[in-house]
């Protein structure tokens, strides 16, 4: 079995991690509701969606928080994280502006 140089190891920077996962996840999790609540069926005046999206929010959230620990280093996960959440605000933009 051969030794992991210390690079190839998913480096222990649980503060951090949990930081980009509280901040960056939640605005993620706001993001991908935001589309469903403005995109889903019935829109935005569904009857009983506004409880609906509220509980979503914690449901994307919490395995967000759960799969950070996963990246190998803080600054991946904070790109990683960046990266996803600007796609996300670019796709409800751009189904904003096609309505």
């Amino acid at each position: 079995m051969t030794q992991l140089n210390p690079n190839d190891k998913i480096q222990p920077h649980w503060w951090s991690k949990t930081l980009v996962a509280i901040v960056m996840g939640l605005t993620l999790s706001y993001g991908i509701v935001a589309i469903f609540a403005w995109f889903g069926p019935g829109g935005i005046s569904a009857p009983m969606k506004v409880q609906l999206n509220m509980w979503l929010i914690s449901a994307i959230w919490l395995p967000i928080l759960a799969f950070i620990y996963l990246f190998k280093s803080t600054k991946s996960a904070f790109i990683s994280m960046a990266l996803i959440n600007t796609l996300i605000y670019l796709i409800f933009s751009g189904l904003w502006w096609i309505q």
